[in-house]
């Protein structure tokens, strides 16, 4: 039913629409707006009795923003949305994450509040209130799979909210649900790494037995000068991996440089495996054999295990 108000104006709370605030819709009704007012085209809905102006960007800020006007509790970002906030990468979720140190866990209007018995450590640096770096990974280790978990960790020790060390001792004195998965995974978690996709490049060969490739090889001049860096190396059989998400971003003066580089670098006995996404996602097993390959030139030789099956199951109906 369509709301009117006939309040005097000068009694009304105004809203301010130039703030990037969503606000309820009880407040709007307040202040004058009516139920057509939020329908037309100044206003966008953003959960059931949640709006904002339809000038603003929606970003992940602003949905968690919406998220914490549907209780009353004082809340702060969680698993998923805490990850997103701190700039690591985990799966989609179609939920905004809160947690709450008072009231009971609930699920309604696309938003989980979980309630935590004892208040967990926040991020100093968030923009809004969230889990802290160690707390975001071992709550998602309860939901998340071996690979996806290194992927945040990696993530995490990237934007420098952690660093590998302490981000492996908090797994290890996490007892309860997940706590097995959490110091697995974050025994694997590495500095240095540049994207979520080689997280997912180097755990294929892990868990394929390779040896594990070296993050981030610097190759120097005869005069001690740094030349180059390659994403992966396994520096020994001079055997670089790199992943190419050029179709992504199409930079010609970048791609101008990799050729270059990789000429160079061939030329001084440097061997390239070159990856994009289907690689991994796939055909994984193709991109091991020519690993295997690459390899074995060099003088390495590999035992290879199942175990990476589980984790990059070949998928040849996705597209590239």
């Amino acid at each position: 039913m369509t709301s009117t108000s006939t309040e005097p104006a000068a009694r009304r709370t105004p809203i301010d629409l130039r703030l990037d605030r969503p606000f309820r819709r009880r407040d709007a009704l307040l202040a004058g707006l009516t139920d057509e007012d939020l329908r037309g085209p100044r206003f966008r809905r953003l959960l059931h009795g949640i709006y904002i102006s339809a000038a603003v960007e929606i970003t992940p800020r602003i949905r968690v923003l919406a998220a914490m006007r549907t209780t009353t509790h004082p809340c702060f970002a969680s698993h998923h949305t805490a990850a997103t906030l701190l700039g690591a990468t985990v799966p989609d979720s179609a939920w905004t994450h809160l947690g709450t140190t008072e009231g009971a866990m609930s699920v309604r209007r696309q938003v989980k509040l979980r309630r935590y018995a004892v208040p967990p450590a926040l991020a100093p640096q968030s923009p809004l209130p969230c889990t802290d770096a160690a707390q975001t990974f071992l709550d998602l280790a309860r939901c998340l799979e071996l690979v996806d978990l290194v992927v945040l960790g990696d993530g995490l020790v990237r934007q420098g909210h952690i660093t590998a060390p302490a981000l492996l001792k908090a797994a290890r004195q996490h007892e309860g649900p997940g706590a097995a998965l959490a110091r697995l995974a974050a025994g694997y978690v590495r500095p240095g790494v540049d994207s979520p996709m080689e997280t997912r490049v180097r755990m294929l060969f892990v868990l394929a037995g390779f040896p594990e490739p070296v993050v981030n090889v610097e190759v120097f001049d005869d005069a001690g000068r740094l030349r180059y860096r390659i994403d992966l190396a396994w520096p020994s059989a001079k055997v670089a991996v790199e992943y190419d998400g050029r179709h992504h971003i199409n930079r010609q003066d970048q791609w101008t440089y990799d050729i270059r580089r990789r000429e160079e670098l061939e030329a001084e006995g440097w061997r390239f495996l070159v990856l994009t996404a289907p690689d991994i996602y796939r055909t994984p097993g193709t991109t091991l054999d020519r690993a295997e390959s690459l390899l074995a030139a060099g003088g390495l030789r590999v035992r290879r295990r199942p175990d990476w099956f589980a984790h990059f199951p070949s998928q040849p109906s996705l597209s590239a």
